[in-house]
């Protein structure tokens, strides 16, 4: 006898056995949180080099769509050569290998240029740090007389910090019972860059692999969403990515490039002005232009400390750079930014704000960088749930016209606070519900007319 399957059943079954699973698994979680992070960090250490592997082949994508559609394939029409599948791959392949050697001859010229500038400028810095801590002691020493208890304050401080360095220094049983520390800080450092320098090559491996078939991941994962959800869920999703693969280039491909130009516009202000340190500080100020908001101010500050204690005779240089970094900043801001990120987030400057603190607070630094595309994708999200359920309660969309609103009456109506509503009783609009029973209840006294 052949058992029938009931399909009704079945789903029912697969939901409480699902929800089971769910309610085990968060006992289990509940009751051995270190052991499952422990598990967790393993897990992660183990996919990194393959995560690696796709940020970096999701980066590269765009230049190697841009070498195929706007150089390969135009050379091979004006050469009318053949489309063949040979050529498609061939094609791809020298793409995917032109923009590996591209960018690596990009981070090599880049190294190479801040090194022959950073690495004088450090050791400038550490054969001077002595006449540096001097400088910074004689100004305080030289601080006006009603500011003397604080003088004494700080004089007393620097050099009891001085004291205990030169002991340290001295000190050889010190540093020999420290050395153990040392060299276990040192092998714990050097073993962590091994890993990261590890973790690259093999993502760099496992990039070309899904570059040169980027479509058929494309199409497999595409796949997998039909067959799992509803179509128009399953349409819904497509469209949810596209718009997160359109934010996350835009943004961060934007924002890389709009550091850059304010790093190299930054060392070509501190040359003209002649501050030192013009490379390193050019540097500093680059890279945490990265981080929207928080980031001018986290490069500016140590770096306007930096040009103040080299010569504290002239404090003006530091005053120089900060009205230098605000114009730069405003300029950044105004102009340029818009000009290369446009609207990209559609974000207000609060959600900026919240966003970069809040996954800042979870990820670090990599959360201030990518936490505004991610919540914009997240905002986006939302306001699409909640724009449409208002439409399929025929209410509006606009923000706006729920500023002053108190309540909906049962004809759809909108009740505004007293003050708004005396105020708009002339150019209070009927809204769309009123509207539409209004066009019913002529179109019905119509039919009647015509019926008589």
């Amino acid at each position: 006898m052949k058992l029938k399957i009931n399909s009704k059943y079945l789903k029912w079954g697969v939901t409480a056995f699902a929800v089971i699973a769910a309610g085990v698994f968060l006992v289990y979680l509940i009751f051995n949180v270190s052991e499952f992070m422990k598990n967790f960090q393993e897990i992660l250490s183990v996919l990194m080099p393959i995560a690696v592997g796709f940020i970096i082949a999701y980066l590269l994508s765009p230049i190697v769509n841009f070498l195929e559609d706007k150089l390969f394939y135009p050379l091979c029409k004006k050469l009318k050569w053949k489309i063949t599948v040979f050529l498609k791959k061939l094609i791809r392949a020298i793409s995917i290998f032109v923009t590996i050697v591209l960018v690596f001859m990009i981070i090599y010229l880049l190294v190479a240029m801040l090194v022959s500038q950073i690495v004088p400028s450090l050791q400038a810095i550490v054969k001077n740090f002595d006449s540096y801590i001097q400088n910074v002691t004689a100004w305080i020493n030289d601080l006006p007389v009603d500011n003397a208890e604080i003088s004494g304050y700080f004089s007393v401080s620097f050099t009891n910090i001085m004291q205990e360095v030169d002991e340290w220094l001295s000190d050889t049983t010190n540093v020999l019972s420290q050395s153990g520390e040392i060299l276990k800080t040192l092998s714990s450092s050097l073993i962590g860059f091994l890993s990261v320098t590890w973790d690259v090559i093999i993502g760099v491996i496992i990039s070309i692999y899904v570059l040169a078939s980027k479509e058929v991941f494309i199409s497999q994962a595409k796949k997998i969403v039909y067959a799992i959800f509803e179509k128009n869920t399953a349409n819904h999703i497509i469209d949810s990515m596209h718009f997160t693969h359109r934010t996350f280039i835009g943004f961060i491909s934007g924002k890389i490039l709009d550091s850059l130009i304010i790093g190299i516009l930054c060392f070509i202000g501190t040359s003209l002005l002649g501050l030192p340190y013009a490379a390193l500080i050019s540097v500093i100020i680059g890279v945490t232009n990265v981080i929207p908001f928080f980031g001018p101010f986290l490069g500016a500050i140590p770096s306007a400390i930096l040009i103040l204690i080299v010569d504290l005779s002239h404090p003006l240089n530091c005053v120089y750079f900060l009205i230098f970094i605000l114009a730069l900043q405003q300029f950044d801001g105004n102009v340029l930014g818009p000009l290369i990120l446009g609207d990209s987030t559609g974000l207000s400057g609060f959600w900026v704000i919240f966003s970069i603190t809040a996954f800042g607070g979870l990820l670090g630094v990599p959360g201030m960088i990518i936490g505004v595309p991610v919540f914009a994708v997240l905002y986006a999200g939302v306001k699409g749930i909640v724009n449409s359920s208002l439409k399929k309660k025929e209410l509006p969309t606009e923000t706006e016209q729920y500023l002053k609103l108190k309540a909906i009456d049962d004809n759809g109506e909108f009740v505004m606070l007293p003050e708004e509503d005396a105020r708009n009783q002339q150019t209070k609009k009927p809204s769309k519900l009123k509207k539409l029973l209004t066009e019913r209840i002529q179109k019905r006294n119509t039919q009647k007319t015509d019926k008589k």
